[in-house]
């Protein structure tokens, strides 16, 4: 597990109250947008092997580890080196501020937080651990330093190998394009001490403020590191004579990027009671938090309008429309794009990267891949890994992604798109189901006309790819990061727009459309595309009701009880319609199933096979109904029930009813509404 130390040296002299370059806030609060986000970067990781301290000076106060010397006055540990949660960061902010001072040297203040990382990075044998230790300078420029001791401290930095960084308030930066005019003579001679010191050392950074901003709008993407899952390649204890053995080691190539998680929970007020909940192993138990309380989901609709208050104006959902998102309902997903790892020889055994290079070269002369069985650990199942070569100029490895194994299968038989078999087995290559010349022509030439491959311009003007895939970030993992940190930050404040580089290819670019407008025409024009007239949509449980200018309700009026309770056999017809109109589930379920008791008593009591006309005219209505209330299993069910009973002779003899049946309009609900199961199929064989 990695270990890292970083502290912030912040300058909090008098001078960073003031606002210069344009902003409406502090050079303070402008530095400090920086660190608070890699403060809550390192918090979002979880990590307790992560230490986080804050060091500041040009401050009211003194207190540091070197206190007792007077180059190292108005400094202050402001937070020390160690892990950092919510609480810790509320504790920080206030600590934060600008001084009334203007004494405190920044190179002291670095000198502080060098023995602050010394002490907690040094074993008890005396020797420096294995952590990454940073120190990130802030400051504003405006306080006096002293530059006698410059080169024993760079290096004392890079003999502990401390990283540091100096961050400037409107600090010059060739490299980012940016020169503060009018610059007094005190912070031009701060900035040439401190881009001395960094100079001095092996590894360290000068840059202003402005440009380690800009940064957080791109996206840090993790590093795989190597992990001891298999130290062999080969099974040589099994089999001796014919296996080969490689001491290899195994790490991610490509990781997928899940999206942080959050917890439903949010602060109950006050007086309300609390819900206990599972507390998560190592959390910090604070009895003076407030009680939590689950989050409860509602769901509002709301659409703009300037003349309604706070100009939005809430809206039913039946008066929405439906919208789809393209493509995930379109298209499904059949490939999955999973983790891929690398596999490389020991660094340090020779005959294992000489073993290894000659496999590499040899499946890459051959032209082949290898096929290896993976057992991850003890009592795992066994994982089909296929290994492709890779050679570069410092790296030999084998590249793998996981297959699935033979009978995982599923062997799935289509017809095929370039011919058309007759029901006499004649093959068609021309018909109307198949694409001719024109069609694909038209096709192939709007394809290439929206090539995104060579849209792109490089330095020099060239064509190059548009959406080049270092540049190219998940939405959906960022932004949650970039919220969660926000509420961390600041729980008040609203969460800011997503980073320009996370919309950068949301959408199409607009040339290109219109580039490939002409070649859509055509390629409408030869495909014959005509706008579909959208289905009849069924309001289950939402029937518009026409509302008389009296406001009076005329069914209630003419009915003594009110609405009808029931239907009867005489009216069955009218009555189950009515009944229906603003229906609920349980009047769903009374209503259908008296119209299928009433239309059984008609399949027994009619005498003759021409007397068939109410049965009918009720399921017709049956029908109908179902069809527009969106129930169309109910139907579906009668009528499967009601093909046995007829088979069975519970009506008596009635072949010629079921001969009538199939060429009526009374069959299964099949096409009718989105969420049918029946297939036409299906409906075909029901009627045999």
């Amino acid at each position: 597990m990695s270990k890292e130390a970083t502290i912030y040296v912040v300058d909090l002299g008098v001078t960073t109250a003031e606002c210069h370059g344009g902003r409406v806030i502090s050079d303070l609060e402008y530095g400090m947008q920086y660190v608070w986000v890699k403060i809550a970067e390192i918090m979002a990781e979880s990590k307790t092997t992560w230490r986080v301290g804050v060091v500041g000076f040009r401050t009211d106060e003194t207190n540091n580890p070197l206190s007792g010397e007077t180059e190292y006055e108005n400094i202050s540990v402001l937070k020390q080196l160690g892990t950092i949660d919510i609480a810790n960061l509320r504790e920080l902010r206030p600590k934060i501020v600008s001084s009334d001072s203007e004494a405190g040297d920044a190179v002291s203040a670095v000198v502080v937080a060098i023995q602050l990382i010394k002490e907690h990075t040094t074993l008890k044998t005396g020797k420096p651990g294995k952590f990454t230790r940073k120190i990130v300078l802030l400051t504003d420029g405006k306080g006096s330093i002293e530059d006698d001791d410059i080169q024993p401290i760079a290096e004392h930095l890079n003999e502990l190998d401390i990283r540091l960084v100096v961050l400037g308030i409107d600090f010059d930066d060739a490299e980012y394009g940016f020169k503060e005019e009018d610059k007094s003579s005190v912070k031009r001679h701060t900035e040439n001490i401190l881009k001395r010191l960094t100079e001095s050392c092996k590894d360290a950074e000068f840059a202003t403020v402005a440009a380690a901003i800009d940064s957080l709008s791109t996206p840090s993407v993790k590093i795989t590191k190597p992990f001891k899952q298999f130290e062999g390649l080969g099974d040589y204890m099994k089999y001796p004579e014919s296996a080969m053995f490689i001491d290899v080691q195994r790490y991610f190539k490509v990781k997928q990027a899940k999206p942080p998680s959050a917890s439903n929970y949010a602060s109950r007020t006050a007086g309300a009671p609390g819900q206990s909940s599972n507390t998560a192993q190592d959390d910090i138990e604070m009895n003076d938090a407030p009680s939590l309380a689950t989050i409860k989901t509602s769901v509002k609709y709301q659409v703009i309008d300037p003349s309604a208050e706070g100009g939005k104006l809430d809206v039913e959902r039946k008066d929405l429309a439906k919208g789809y998102y393209y493509g995930s309902t379109a298209y499904e997903r059949f490939l999955n794009m999973g983790e891929a790892c690398i596999t490389i020889a020991q660094p340090v055994n020779d005959k294992a990267r000489m073993a290894m290079s000659s496999l590499v070269h040899a499946l890459h002369e051959l032209d082949s891949y290898a096929i290896a069985r993976f057992v991850p650990k003890d009592r795992r199942p066994p994982v089909i890994l296929l290994m492709a070569p890779l050679i570069e100029p410092d790296l030999e490895c084998l590249i793998d992604v996981p297959i699935p194994f033979a009978e995982d299968i599923r062997m799935y038989r289509f017809p095929p798109l370039d011919k058309v078999i007759g029901s006499s087995g004649a093959v068609l290559t021309k018909h109307r189901y198949l694409p001719g010349e024109n069609l694909e022509e038209a096709m192939s030439n709007y394809v290439d006309s929206m090539d995104l491959s060579t849209f792109g311009k490089d330095e020099d003007g060239g064509a190059a790819e548009y959406m080049p895939i270092e540049d190219t970030y998940a939405p959906m993992v960022h932004r949650l990061k970039q919220a969660l940190r926000s509420r961390a930050i600041n729980p008040e404040s609203e969460i800011g727009d997503p980073a320009d580089i996370l919309v950068k290819w949301s959408k199409p670019p607009t040339e290109l459309i219109s580039k490939a407008g002409d070649q859509l025409e055509r390629l409408k024009e030869f495909a014959g595309v005509t706008k579909v007239p959208p289905k009849k949509k069924g309001k289950r449980g939402e029937r518009e009701t026409v509302t008389p200018l009296s406001k009076l309700d005329i069914d209630a009026l003419l009915l003594q009880n009110g609405r009808k309770k029931e239907v009867s056999r005489e009216n069955a017809e009218a009555e189950f319609i009515q009944m229906l109109e603003n229906p609920d589930e349980p009047a769903i379920a009374k209503a259908t199933n008296e119209m299928a008791g009433h239309i059984r008593y008609y399949l027994k009591t009619l005498t003759g096979n021409n007397n068939f006309g109410k049965v009918f005219s009720l399921l017709k209505a049956f029908r109908n109904e179902m069809v527009e209330l969106e129930f169309p299993g109910i139907y579906n069910n009668f009528l499967r029930d009601l093909k046995d009973e007829v088979a069975n002779g519970d009506f008596g003899d009635r072949r010629e009813f079921w001969l009538q049946f199939r060429r009526s309009v009374c069959g299964l609900i099949v096409n009718e509404l989105p969420d049918t199961v029946v297939t036409v199929q299906e409906a075909e064989e029901f009627l045999r």
